[in-house]
C-alpha cells in the first residue's frame, strides 16, 4: 500500500517520506516557502494540484477565459518550476483542482474540467481526478455530502474514460464496481 501525504509544509515532507510516505499530494503545489526544495530532496511522486489557496479576500469569486487552458498553463508553469528545483519530470502527477472553495472553482467551471478533461493530456504527464462528493456534484444534483454517491460514481465514469490515471474516492467498493464493469464493456 502506497501512503499518500497531503500537506504543503517542508518539514511534514521531510518526516512523511522518511517515515514511509511514497507521495506527496500538494494543494499549493509546492509553493509554500521550502516545500519546493523540500520535495526535491525526496525521491517519491509529487501530485500537484492548481488551487488558489495563496487568494487572501473572503468570497474571491474566480473568473477564467477558458478554464482548462489556465489551469493546463498553471500546471505547466508549475512544472517547469520542479524540474527547475531538480525534480524529474517522471515524478510528477497533475492535478486541476475539481471545486470550489480554496481550488478556485464555481460547479460550471468544474463541469467544464470534466468535460475538457482529455485535454489535461496533452501536458504529457499522468492527470489525476479528485471529484468525490464534491460541491459541484452537490449543486449540480441538489444534493447533500451524504447523496453524491450516484454523481461521484458518474464523475468517476467519465474521468476514467478521459483517461485520468489515478481517481481519488470516498466510496471504494462502489467505484471499483462501476470502473470494472466499464472495463469489461471496453474490453469486450
Amino acid at each position: 500500500v502506497i501512503v499518500s501525504i497531503d500537506t504543503s509544509s517542508p518539514l511534514v515532507i521531510r518526516e512523511a517520506v522518511k517515515a514511509g510516505a511514497g507521495i506527496i499530494n500538494d494543494v499549493r503545489a509546492l509553493h509554500r516557502e521550502g516545500a519546493l526544495e523540500a520535495a526535491a530532496d525526496t525521491n517519491v511522486p509529487v501530485i500537484l494540484m492548481h488551487s488558489l489557496v495563496h487568494q487572501p479576500e473572503p468570497g474571491f469569486v474566480p473568473v477564467y477565459g477558458d478554464v482548462v487552458e489556465e489551469v493546463s498553463q498553471y500546471l505547466m508553469d508549475c512544472v517547469e518550476r520542479c524540474e527547475n528545483a531538480g525534480i524529474v519530470r517522471e515524478r510528477l502527477v497533475l492535478d486541476p483542482g475539481f471545486g470550489g472553495g480554496m481550488f478556485g472553482k464555481t460547479p460550471v467551471y468544474d463541469l467544464e474540467m470534466l468535460k475538457g478533461f482529455r485535454r489535461f493530456h496533452e501536458l504529457g504527464l499522468p492527470v489525476f481526478a479528485g471529484m468525490s462528493r464534491k460541491s459541484f456534484i452537490g449543486s449540480t444534483l441538489d444534493r447533500d455530502t451524504e447523496d453524491r454517491l450516484p454523481g461521484s460514481l458518474a464523475a468517476a465514469i467519465l474521468a476514467a474514460q478521459a483517461g485520468a490515471h489515478i481517481i481519488r474516492v470516498h466510496d471504494v467498493r462502489e467505484t471499483v464496481d462501476v470502473l470494472r464493469f466499464l472495463q469489461a464493456v471496453d474490453e469486450a
